[in-house]
């Protein structure tokens, strides 16, 4: 499955990218699962996912919990939690 992968704030500053597109293994069915993943792909993506407690997640652009599905999603989103004031 190709999915689009966006990542956002600090996420996007330790992976070193804003987006890229790839071929997702068969075995990934759920966020926490491909955050799992990502994580092995090298330091920048260990130390972006290091707290993957607190990372939020959308697919196609919809809020979703880390046990969501991931199949048939176009199009996945990384994102630290929103604070402001």
């Amino acid at each position: 499955m190709t999915v689009k992968l966006l990542y956002f704030a600090w996420v996007r500053e330790q992976t070193g990218i804003s987006e890229e597109t790839i071929e997702l293994p068969g075995e990934i069915d759920t966020v926490s699962d491909l955050m799992t993943w990502l994580k092995a792909r090298g330091p920048e993506f260990a130390a972006a996912f290091d707290k993957s407690d607190v990372i939020r997640a959308a697919v196609d652009q919809t809020h979703v919990a880390h046990d969501a599905q991931v199949a048939d999603a176009n199009e996945i989103a990384f994102f630290p939690p929103v604070t402001g004031g």
